[in-house]
């Protein structure tokens, strides 16, 4: 039997590290090649990973909820036979303990390459970090360290042993609990299997800390990291009581690449934004006609479908809008494509994937497109190529029941549109003071490569096939 290691992959996008989200197996099961074992957040959306090789699940390196390098062993899996492209360690070894020796630093072989569909590995980022041992290991003679665990709780990297003591045992993420507690592992009462120090057992050690009898701890507790994850940097703050008046939220994933975006598109692209209020009734007819359609019958009509048609059109009467900025070479890149991006807000933050080559949609073709976008979205399964290079984004603000706003600029792009709420309002039509379906548009654009002449006539084109959606015919 042989041990076989599966590294976090480099899903592209330039991605750096991800989250586990899910584990799907546990050590002792069978799995299969291309068995998707577990779901990893990246930056930019949620991932499925398949493992490339048969065999019965070893060890899991690392707990959900934890972020990983790419490049990192991630699962380790007993296969049946010698593999040439796979480190080989004896069954009972730790598979991550032991300081790799030159033979078990080979990267994977190239005919394993591809490890996520439509994504390539990373052949830059395939070996370990080096890692410190203590004095006197195997691993300063340059052998490979004894097996030291039963292989059903290997011994994850851990930290020199402390003064006047031996290293107590735990994983990388236990670690980081007791850290964020406050928590001396060397305290610790360890449970797990091999003396392990398991997460249960930091969580008892900080609850004990805090009691009336307990002495004051130096380190400051806090609730357990389910309830109220704390910032490293609050580790010696006082201890949190149950009516705490905060609570601190780690940002990462999605939200902290969409933060660090939105920072950079406001502070590099000079943004203008210019407004406009129409009458929409029309279209609002047009959505309820084509639902009735029976040509369209299982397709999703709202409006804004005819929003994003509406958008088209005007994009191919100023096709100087459709562009973006080259800082490097100090050029505008006028894009013959449009890639239409679709704001949308999930349970990890707002994303804004877009549909390829809108432009050469049809109207039911563009609906099957925002509808798939839409499920995805919601599901959080929209891959990080679904985001890349997007071109002009539209974002719904009014579905929350706003009328308008100042959208910040996607980066890369060269303008976005806000839709507000449609409303019944009181609105002068044909002479007379009627009840009309009105919205308002905001649109913003990147002032290098969209002038105030250029910015308004594209608003205004947009309104124009709003307000007479027959424009949608005679304009194409």
């Amino acid at each position: 039997m042989t041990i076989r290691e599966f590294k976090m992959p480099d899903v592209g996008e330039g991605l750096t590290e991800a989250e586990i989200l899910k584990w799907y197996v546990q050590p002792g099961d069978t799995v299969t090649d291309g068995q998707v074992v577990c779901e990893v957040e990246t930056a930019k959306a949620a991932v499925e990973l398949p493992i490339p090789f048969d065999g019965t699940v070893h060890a899991l390196l690392f707990e959900e909820g934890t972020t990983v390098d790419v490049g990192q062993v991630i699962i380790s899996v007993q296969t049946a036979g010698a593999a040439a492209d796979a480190p080989v360690q004896e069954a009972a070894a730790p598979v991550a303990e032991a300081p790799a020796a030159p033979a078990a630093e080979e990267p994977v072989a190239e005919a394993r390459q591809p490890v996520l569909v439509g994504y390539g590995v990373s052949t830059a980022s395939t070996k370990r970090r080096p890692r410190k041992a203590p004095a006197g290991t195997a691993a300063q003679n340059g052998t490979a360290a004894p097996a030291a665990a039963p292989a059903a709780a290997p011994v994850l990297p851990a930290v020199p042993a402390q003064p006047g003591g031996e290293r107590p045992l735990a994983k990388p993420p236990v670690r980081k609990l007791a850290k964020d507690l406050g928590i001396d592992l060397s305290s610790v009462v360890p449970t797990g299997d091999g003396g392990v120090v398991t997460r249960e057992d930091v969580h008892a050690a900080a609850a004990a800390a805090i009691t009336p009898q307990a002495a004051p701890a130096a380190a400051a507790p806090a609730a357990p990291q389910a309830q109220a994850p704390v910032a490293e940097a609050a580790a010696a703050a006082p201890a949190a009581e149950p009516s705490a008046r905060e609570t601190r939220i780690p940002v990462k994933g999605v939200r902290k690449v969409t933060a660090q975006a939105m920072v950079g598109s406001a502070f590099t692209a000079p943004h203008v934004t210019e407004f406009i209020t129409l009458d929409v009734t029309r279209t609002m007819k047009l959505v309820q006609e084509l639902k009735d359609d029976p040509d369209l019958a299982g397709l999703r009509i709202n409006p804004l479908l005819l929003i994003a048609k509406a958008v088209l059109v005007a994009i191919r009467r100023n096709p100087d809008v459709n562009a973006s900025w080259d800082e490097a070479a100090q050029e505008i890149v006028l894009k013959h494509y449009v890639n239409l991006g679709i704001a949308a807000a999930t349970p990890r933050g707002l994303i804004v994937p877009n549909i390829k080559d809108a432009h050469a949609k049809t109207l039911g073709e563009l609906s099957e497109s925002l509808s798939s976008l839409v499920a995805t979205a919601r599901d959080g399964k929209t891959s990080p190529a679904d985001m890349q290079n997007g071109t002009i984004t539209i974002t719904n603000v009014g579905v929350f029941g706003v009328d308008t706003g100042t959208p910040i600029l996607n980066p890369g792009e060269s303008a976005i549109l806000a839709v507000g709420a449609i409303k019944l309002q009181p609105w002068v039509h044909k002479g007379k003071v009627k009840p009309r379906q009105v919205t308002t548009l905001a649109l913003s654009f990147d002032h290098r490569l969209i002038d105030g002449e250029l910015g308004s006539k594209f608003l205004a084109d947009i309104a124009a096939v709003l307000e007479h959606p027959r424009r949608l015919i005679t304009w194409s």
